[in-house]
């Protein structure tokens, strides 16, 4: 495994990071996702990303069992904040009292004292900033959060965020968490000038587009059982909107640059991300501990300019860049 820092921090997380949004607590049983966890282990991986939200609140309790006896310090627990976690008004969004009752409960599944990063997973507008700014702050002074990151900002929210901290001698955001593959490529005209300017790192998410960067979908044909676009608790609803024959027609093109380099369609997404320097890590999830270990050999693989080039050319017209595709909600969920 290869590490990174995040951002500008002193933290290092590995290049690979282990993430358990659509699996742990919902899409395969947790003896599955011990097994994922403790290969991702076993292969290097230090790096673990959840949600308070994912599964309703079950990933995280999955994953703190997962986690249970190894050396807290030899980890980087990720988890995030916004998305509901139960029916009342006050269940969601970056309110101080949302935060802070929600970093406790994460604390509690995690079975762990604090978080390496405690990331917004989107931006809350029914909020004041400066609220949301301070209630991270306060946690990071009490040493419940080591660093604060953001999920799926704008540029603008961004640098409105640390405004406000510079302002107001806050502790400033380290990282963002956004989508960002060889086909979703929304953060590259606004998101990342901006992060590389003030020392932001992207931890990026679905580097492998649901899965379609596999080649395992193929045109005109049905979908693999058991795949991601099959699932019915959430993964279909997310993959949907690449399951197109041209597209899919154009991933098939990418095996034989794949193959020329040794390497598989997935490892090959993964190791494309990484190529961008603004990336500290690239997420991936699993079902099987066999995926975890494939995945895990994108680690420090170099892509020279020509199949740089060659990736653009065959994806050209189904690759999405408007920075307007990022957006959280107007109002809470």
């Amino acid at each position: 495994m290869k590490f990174r820092n995040l951002g500008r921090s002193g933290l290092k997380v590995s290049e690979i990071a282990y993430g358990n949004w659509l699996t742990h607590g919902s899409q395969v049983e947790e003896d599955a996702a011990r097994a994922s966890v403790h290969a991702a282990l076993d292969e290097g991986i230090t790096t673990f990303d959840t949600a308070d939200a994912y599964a309703g609140t079950r990933a995280e309790d999955v994953l703190g069992r997962a986690l249970e006896g190894q050396r807290r310090e030899g980890l980087e627990i990720f988890t995030k904040v916004y998305w509901p976690t139960g029916p009342g008004p006050n269940d969601s969004g970056l309110s101080r009292k949302h935060i802070m009752e929600s970093l406790h409960g994460s604390l509690r599944r995690l079975r762990t004292d604090y978080v390496d990063l405690y990331q917004a997973h989107r931006f809350d507008h029914e909020t004041p900033l400066e609220e949301t700014m301070r209630a991270f702050d306060d946690l990071v002074r009490q040493g419940k959060v080591l660093y604060v990151g953001v999920s799926e900002w704008r540029a603008e929210e961004i640098e409105r965020a640390l405004k406000i901290a510079d302002e107001m001698g806050f502790d400033r955001i380290v990282s963002n968490q956004p989508q960002y593959s060889m086909l979703w490529r929304v953060i590259e005209a606004e998101v990342v000038p901006l992060c590389e300017r003030e020392g932001i790192g992207q931890i990026v998410w679905s580097p492998i587009a649901q899965g379609v960067l596999t080649g395992k979908y193929l045109p005109g044909r049905p979908l693999p059982e058991g795949s991601r676009a099959t699932d019915d608790k959430g993964g279909a609803d997310m993959i949907k909107r690449y399951l197109d024959d041209d597209l899919l027609a154009r991933v098939q093109e990418l095996k034989p640059v794949a193959a020329d380099l040794g390497l598989t369609m997935a490892q090959l997404a993964v190791a494309w991300v990484l190529q961008n320097p603004n990336v500290s890590s690239a997420i991936v999830g699993a079902s099987r501990p066999e995926q975890v270990r494939d995945n895990v050999k994108a680690a420090g693989v170099k892509l020279d300019a020509d199949v740089l080039k060659r990736i653009d050319e065959i994806l050209a017209d189904f690759v999405v860049r408007d920075p307007d595709k990022t957006r959280s909600p107007r109002t809470r969920p």
